[in-house]
């Protein structure tokens, strides 16, 4: 992995200028905005995918009004 912001402490420098001049460095190589964007992303399922998950929902749905006609489970209600 490349090294993207890189601060030397020099010898008169204290540290929270040091802090300061890393942050800096840091937002203007758009690290942050980077890995803030990638963060939550989710890929798009294929089209297969999305295929099977719709048998399984629809099956799933079949046997709950199978289910509901045999009385071993009540209705939701909303």
């Amino acid at each position: 992995m490349a090294i993207n912001a890189e601060v030397v402490k020099t010898e008169e420098e204290n540290n929270v200028s040091v802090l300061r001049r890393f942050t800096r460095r840091v937002q203007g190589s758009g690290v942050l905005n980077r890995v803030r964007s990638k963060r939550f992303f989710e890929r798009t399922a294929s089209p297969y995918k999305r295929k099977i998950h719709t048998l399984k929902k629809i099956a799933k749905r079949e046997e709950f009004k199978e289910l509901v006609k045999l009385g071993k489970t009540k209705e939701m209600a909303a």
